[in-house]
């Protein structure tokens, strides 16, 4: 019970330094997916069910205040997380390059995704533009700031993981 209540709690306070701070701090209106990185991070971390789990709510939590077909994120988020969870038997704590690849590929996987459902089904064909301006640009800073957070949620996943 202890451990939902703190996952829900990173998630909450996710989303709320996604949706407040980092809009003050985007460069050229382009802000960090840090749903992005708690759903990968809970996926490989902790395996395909809760990686599936987290992605769920983190999604609905930004269809509710800011999508515009209810369930698109969540779909997205809950994709990314339950395949990111298949990388569990693999996870080792300590190495960096597996986490900084695996919310790469996932953050590229949200942006296309993205682009899919909300721009090309309503005949909106400028991908490259969509690709230079807005996707690679928030990979990047998604993971500059991979390196700050996941190392946190790492730590807290590890004294949940004592305690339990």
């Amino acid at each position: 019970m202890k451990r939902k209540i703190v996952v829900l709690l990173i998630i909450i306070v996710g989303f709320l330094l996604q949706s407040t701070v980092f809009q003050t701090l985007s460069i050229g209106s382009i802000t960090p997916n840090l749903m992005v990185i708690i759903v990968s991070s809970f996926g490989f971390m902790r395996g395909k069910k809760e990686g599936l789990a987290v992605g769920f709510f983190c999604g609905l939590l930004e269809d509710i205040f800011y999508g515009r077909l209810l369930g698109m994120h969540a779909m997205i988020y809950m994709y990314i997380g339950y395949v990111n969870g298949y990388f569990n038997h693999i996870f080792y704590g300590d190495d960096i390059k597996l986490p900084i690849s695996l919310i790469s590929v996932s953050e590229l996987v949200y942006g296309l995704g993205t682009y899919l459902i909300m721009f090309l089904m309503r005949s909106r064909f400028a991908f490259s533009y969509y690709m230079v301006r807005i996707i690679l640009p928030e990979l990047v800073y998604t993971i500059v700031m991979t390196l700050v957070f996941y190392r946190l949620i790492f730590s807290i996943n590890c004294k949940l993981e004592i305690k339990s």
